[in-house]
């Protein structure tokens, strides 16, 4: 557990930079990547701690909805498809991911791109529950959906940013990127909506 939060701690202080779009945010996570050749895949696997530091924000997510809409009937058996979509939905992106940098000859640069994903996507989880807040604490319409809207922006903003410089992409592959992870996720939800 002490090396999780130890990864925590820098894939935190390295994506922290990301989303105020500092490039420099990639160099706090592999300072020494010459040092060891499989330094990059190390980095890789701790960053999946993430997956865990970003469960509450995808609990969070799902009692806000369920504040707003009321709780829907059998919610125990559709939190469980949603938890089986939440983890296949990030392994499968990063296989994915995986794939396209090498189809691209950027596989070197995946492991350290792959690891900013993860790390930024509690990034992402915090500025969505907090862009959900508004709605919660009974704010004007305008201003909630305001809130989501800049927050759901930044979110997708940021994948686009890491993907981009990560892997030395244009903007339209950048994009591309981004629009794949959301068809994943989005047909996921399709899938485990169905088998509920």
């Amino acid at each position: 557990m002490i090396g999780a939060i130890a990864a925590l701690a820098d894939g935190m202080g390295a994506a922290l930079l990301l989303a105020c779009g500092r490039a420099e945010g990639f160099l706090r996570l592999l300072p020494a990547a010459g040092a060891q050749p499989d330094a990059g895949l190390a980095l890789a696997r701790r960053s999946f701690w993430a997956m865990a530091f970003c469960l509450p924000g995808f609990l969070a997510l799902h009692l806000m909805e369920w504040s707003e809409k009321g709780r829907p009937a059998g919610a125990g058996l559709l939190l469980a498809h949603d938890l089986a979509g939440y983890v296949v939905g990030w392994l499968g992106f990063a296989l994915l991911s995986y794939r396209v940098a090498h189809g691209l000859g950027r596989g070197a640069m995946w492991p350290r791109t792959i690891a900013a994903w993860n790390w930024c996507s509690i990034v992402q989880y915090l500025l969505l529950v907090a862009g959900g807040m508004p709605l919660l604490m009974g704010l004007p319409g305008w201003i909630s959906q305001t809130t989501w809207l800049v927050a759901t922006f930044w979110a997708l903003w940021l994948e686009y940013f890491v993907m981009r410089v990560g892997l030395q992409m244009s903007r339209g592959q950048a994009v591309g990127m981004v629009a794949l992870d959301l068809a994943l996720g989005m047909s996921l939800t399709e899938l485990m909506t169905a088998m509920a």
